[in-house]
């Protein structure tokens, strides 16, 4: 045992009589994907802190790769019983936390596991501890201990879901919650979000998230263009959940196709909401829909993270790819500050009718760039001649260039007319993304990270007489420059803001990531990233996400960078931190196919 870990050891009672043991009243684990059902991204642990934080140091580290290749990782690893668990790019592994030696690993025979994470299930008095994880549309469960098949479930440790779910499964309460990646082409095709029996693997329970008849949201699909539809699927990393309310929140994704809905008039409900359903039955509570009638892939990506207001309400925070963060009471599904359903532009697509309002949040401000104008085009002395220029040169190869703001519509291209295209801000790739809402749980401030990337796009007719999405190769509105690609608007080209989710207010907001082809000076643009951040009660925020391949530690309160470390690939997951059996923290990230842990020196 380490130094520190004696110590803290010897000072818990005291810590704990003082009110001020926070670290050792926690239990050590970080057993969730998001560290707790609330999906706060939250640990109490303060051994790390802004005194002692740029002493950070790498601890050891773990291939990530298989015998057919890298692993791409997006995986947050958890913690049980001083054991940590995570996929690998063709087989689940159990190791010692403290050392990073291989307790046991799992191989997958068929297909690949999920490269996001595992859940963990404590066992009962009949059954021990499980490890549930998918690889394709099959749910497995293994036991904890050996990685061996488990026992009662399902057929031989394996249940085939239907269709495909390309992330991690929630338990609660004894039952398991999994989602759906479908898009066209997939085998299983509707996206419906399901629970299992974590015991035996039966099914109890499918959440229709195209309304069917009956429903009275089946009204908000014209005529029978409810049947049949795909998309609307729950595709989030990770699920939250409110065991006192048995409660669970479904983030729901676009129609498919999204980017023309003249087959498909009205608000298409459950599709772009969030869903309260049931635990144990998956029935309808309330929902939230972010978009009615989406055009444009903006779906909530990452399930809300939870949390308690000051006056006891329950609460939820979450984004949208379009740039907003939404506050609602999550046992009634109302706004917590206003929601103004604005106007927004027309589609003159023949046969789409697009929504004529759109929900936008009164507070916070935009945490995305949600529009353009040439004034906002990157001029030489934001970066260099030859950026602005290539810039210049991509707006000109595309005519007549339309932005009007949040909720732009495709325009349409028909042979004999001038061309014209859209640019859409935030583009396809959203700004919040699957890293979801951290929320430091003393201040209830909440930290997201969004990117400011545009995409270009038009409308083709098919021979069916539908419309298409049609976009250049590539279709961002970037450049190429060096090794990497450089996007056309001013800088910054992403954001991580705080936001006290009590008013709305913003507390800060900073570039995250570094231009490396740029001058000292200009280096601090802020590079594109989708995962998310974690917050620590030693007032720290750890994130990676971005493409230039760093691991930064920042000051929650400020958001001052406080210490950073390059690592071998990109860290586009989520990280993680726990306590060792030698009493020491770790935080943990996975870059691309290695999984490093990080911690201070004895």
């Amino acid at each position: 045992m380490g130094k520190r870990g004696l110590i803290s050891l010897l000072l818990a009672p005291l810590l704990l009589l003082a009110g001020c043991g926070q670290e050792a009243a926690q239990a050590p684990d970080w057993n969730l994907y998001r560290g707790d059902l609330a999906g706060t991204g939250y640990s109490s642990l303060g051994q790390i802190n802004r005194e002692n934080v740029e002493s950070l140091g790498p601890a050891w580290e773990y291939s990530l790769r298989g015998a057919d290749g890298g692993a791409n990782s997006q995986a947050t690893p958890i913690v049980a019983n001083n054991v940590m668990y995570f996929p690998a790019a063709d087989r689940i592994v159990a190791l010692d936390p403290v050392s990073g030696r291989e307790i046991w690993v799992r191989q997958i025979e068929e297909g690949r596991p999920s490269r996001r994470g595992v859940a963990w299930w404590p066992g009962d008095g009949q059954n021990p501890a499980r490890i549930l994880f998918m690889a394709g549309s099959n749910l497995h469960a293994v036991d904890a201990n050996s990685g061996a098949d488990s026992a009662g479930f399902g057929n031989g440790g394996v249940v085939d879901i239907g269709v495909p779910y390309n992330s991690v499964p929630l338990i609660i309460d004894g039952v398991v919650i999994v989602g759906a990646n479908t898009p066209p082409g997939q085998p299983g095709g509707i996206g419906n979000p399901r629970a299992f029996d974590v015991q035996t693997g039966d099914l109890l329970w499918e959440f229709a998230s195209v309304a069917q008849p009956g429903d009275p949201a089946n009204a908000t699909w014209a005529g029978d263009s409810w049947r049949g539809r795909l998309g609307a699927n729950a595709w989030p990393f990770y699920f939250t959940a409110d065991p006192e309310r048995s409660m669970v929140f479904l983030p729901l994704a676009s129609p498919i196709p999204f980017a023309w809905g003249g087959d498909r008039a009205g608000d298409n409900l459950y599709a772009n909401a969030i869903v309260a359903v049931n635990l144990h039955t998956g029935e309808y509570i309330w929902h939230f829909q972010t978009i009615h009638h989406d055009l444009w892939d903006h779906d909530p990506p990452a399930p809300p993270s939870l949390f308690e207001l000051e006056d006891g309400t329950p609460a939820m925070a979450f984004t949208t790819k379009s740039g907003y963060l939404f506050l609602l009471n999550r046992e009634t599904g109302e706004p917590i500050l206003e929601i103004i359903e604005r106007p927004v532009p027309a589609s003159e697509v023949p046969g789409e009718q697009t929504s004529p309002i759109q929900p936008v949040p009164s507070a916070p401000a935009d945490l995305a760039r949600t529009r353009f104008g040439m004034q906002d085009l990157v001029s030489a002395t934001d970066t260099n001649a030859a950026h602005a220029a290539a810039c210049g040169e991509l707006l000109d190869s595309l005519g007549e260039v339309i932005n009007l703001g949040p909720y732009t519509p495709w325009v349409h291209r028909t042979p004999d007319a001038p061309q014209r295209t859209t640019l859409l801000f935030p583009g396809l790739a959203g700004g919040p993304n699957w890293g979801g809402v951290a929320i430091d749980q003393a201040t209830n401030t909440g930290f997201v990270l969004a990117a400011n990337l545009g995409t270009f796009g038009w409308l083709e007719q098919a021979e069916d007489q539908s419309w298409v999405l049609t976009t250049p190769r590539p279709p961002g509105f970037d450049v190429a420059m060096d090794d990497s690609r450089w996007p056309c608007q001013k800088p910054p080209w992403s954001q991580l803001s705080a936001v006290n989710l009590a008013s709305g207010e913003i507390l800060w907001q900073r570039p995250l990531g570094i231009t490396e082809g740029l001058p000292e000076a200009l280096r601090n643009t802020g590079r594109p990233g989708r995962a998310g951040a974690v917050v620590t009660a030693g007032g720290l925020l750890f994130i990676a996400a971005t493409d230039d391949n760093r691991f930064r530690a920042l000051d929650a309160e400020s958001g001052a960078e406080l210490w950073q470390s390059s690592l071998p690939g990109r860290g586009n997951a989520n990280p993680m931190t726990y306590i060792g059996a030698d009493g020491n923290q770790y935080v943990a990230i996975a870059a691309t196919d290695t999984l490093l842990a990080f911690s201070l020196p004895d």
